[in-house]
């Protein structure tokens, strides 16, 4: 296992123990039922204050959109659309937006000279939450994608596969 790779480890053992993010109990809730979270969060707020001794700190929310430049962006747009479900940035009034369902999100820096994304030329990747790995594996190498599965480690399963750029994708089914 890659130094990296134990680093992410560590940081998702340590989000996955902490009750910042759900008590353990709840997070057992939470991981039989994905899509309804097992109580409502704290509000951003009164947990900065709790966790800065009372001052209150702003925090952001969430991730709001993840902006990359491409080739041919309409193309590639319409392959995430087609095979990873990712509605595109909605281009009129009422049409839809990818939303994303709650759950751990993993925001680490890695040094310029890793191996861990592949194509040295590469300078990110994005790591999708998945809810069935293998069905998800299997859809994409039914439309001929190449995907690499690693074995299970203590966080869950993890895939790896490049969109038509070459830009690294992992997919993760959490344990």
């Amino acid at each position: 296992m890659s130094f990296q790779r134990r680093q992410l480890l560590g940081i998702l053992s340590f989000a996955f123990g902490s009750s910042i993010i759900l008590p353990r109990i709840e997070l057992a809730m939470a991981a039989q039922n994905p899509a309804q979270p097992a109580s409502p969060a704290p509000p951003a707020k009164e947990a900065a204050k709790r966790e800065s001794g009372g001052t209150a700190t702003e925090k952001v929310a969430g991730i709001g959109g993840l902006f990359f430049r491409a080739h041919d962006p309409k193309a590639l747009g319409q392959w995430y659309l087609e095979h990873l479900g990712i509605a595109l940035t909605p281009t009129s009034e009422g049409a839809p937006v990818w939303q994303q369902e709650a759950g751990p999100t993993v925001f680490s820096p890695f040094p310029e000279t890793t191996k861990y994304f592949g194509d040295p030329q590469k300078v990110w990747m994005v790591n999708f939450r998945v809810h069935d790995l293998d069905k998800m594996v299997a859809q994409l190498q039914t439309a001929g994608i190449e995907v690499k599965v690693y074995p299970q480690d203590p966080s869950g399963r993890f895939a790896r596969l490049n969109d038509p750029e070459g830009n690294p994708i992992e997919l993760w089914q959490p344990s």
